[in-house]
């Protein structure tokens, strides 16, 4: 796997270096993204629709589970997904990969981790790895807090076949990022017990002080659930729009910019098109990087056109 993962990398490195100039095809002036209702990738899917919207294109967000992104993009019914962490989907979603349904052009994040989550109280109180969780069964009420259905099969997985010794009767609460973490705030509020499912980057980090439980490696990977996360295309995607894909594959962000991006949209209230501006403007060498050997969809310099569109000093 490994051999072949890097022969599909030499080669999409040198078919965007020898056609990153040529002409997107024209149906490629839509491009569709899939948003999972996730603020990180609300976040990363508005930075690249603004961008993409100052070049001429006419990007799209569309709100879908998990699976159904990977179904859509191996059906061509989605062109991009911005939020395909790694080790976490790699064997829920092996087999797209192995058919070449969908096509990984960049690692867009490194530095990420993604497991289940504690108060820091609760952790203080003994709660530190998965293997802790059947003892405070009744404090935690047998729940787990996840996120939307699709996202949470290794802890649906988990309390199906009891690992971690967990039983009576364990429920993995189903929900959007937002109801999670209301759950969560109201339960930090009263001191109350809980165990959620958290991830970096994210203002959780930064707004509470959370414990990330160890011992999950089985379920998340080692290192708490250390990830990367990467951009993947539909199949045929680099060949038919080649400026597009000379995009994605710059678009690259670092801890740092999505924490206080994110902090901006979910802290400040900021709109997401309001917050994604803001860091473009303060991080205006992210868009030099961004825009290297990548053109409107009328062929003229990229960069030029961007921060004329977005008001960046040039």
């Amino acid at each position: 796997m490994k051999t072949k993962s890097l022969a599909i990398s030499i080669a999409l490195n040198a078919l965007l270096s020898s056609t990153a100039m040529a002409a997107d095809k024209a149906e490629c002036k839509q491009v569709r993204m899939s948003d999972l209702g996730w603020t990180d990738i609300a976040l990363t899917n508005t930075t690249a629709e603004l961008i993409l919207k100052a070049l001429g294109y006419e990007p799209a967000q569309t709100l879908l589970a998990l699976n159904v992104t990977f179904d859509s993009l191996k059906n061509g019914d989605m062109d991009v997904f911005l939020g395909n962490w790694r080790p976490v989907q790699d064997l829920d979603y092996k087999a797209y990969f192995d058919d070449g349904s969908v096509i990984p052009v960049a690692t867009n994040l490194t530095g990420a981790k993604y497991t289940l989550a504690v108060p820091k109280y609760v952790s203080d109180a003994g709660l530190k790895s998965f293997d802790d969780l059947q003892k405070f069964a009744d404090k935690l009420d047998r729940k787990i807090y996840g996120i939307e259905p699709g996202s949470n099969k290794p802890l649906t997985d988990m309390v199906e076949q009891k690992t971690h010794g967990l039983d009576g009767g364990w429920e993995v609460v189903e929900s959007s990022e937002a109801a999670m973490l209301q759950q969560v705030t109201r339960a930090v509020m009263k001191k109350d017990f809980i165990v959620f499912l958290g991830w970096q980057p994210h203002p959780m980090n930064v707004n509470m002080e959370i414990s990330y439980l160890s011992g999950g490696d089985a379920e998340f990977g080692p290192d708490f659930g250390g990830a990367t996360v990467r951009t993947i295309v539909r199949k045929g995607y680099p060949e038919d729009c080649p400026n597009v894909t000379k995009f994605f594959s710059n678009l690259v962000f670092d801890i740092d910019y999505e924490n206080t991006g994110m902090n901006l949209i979910m802290g400040d209230s900021m709109e997401v098109p309001a917050a994604a501006t803001k860091m473009m403007k303060d991080n205006p060498a992210k868009l030099d990087a961004w825009l290297k050997d990548v053109t409107t969809i009328d062929g003229k310099p990229g960069l030029e056109a961007v921060k004329a569109e977005l008001g960046i000093g040039q």
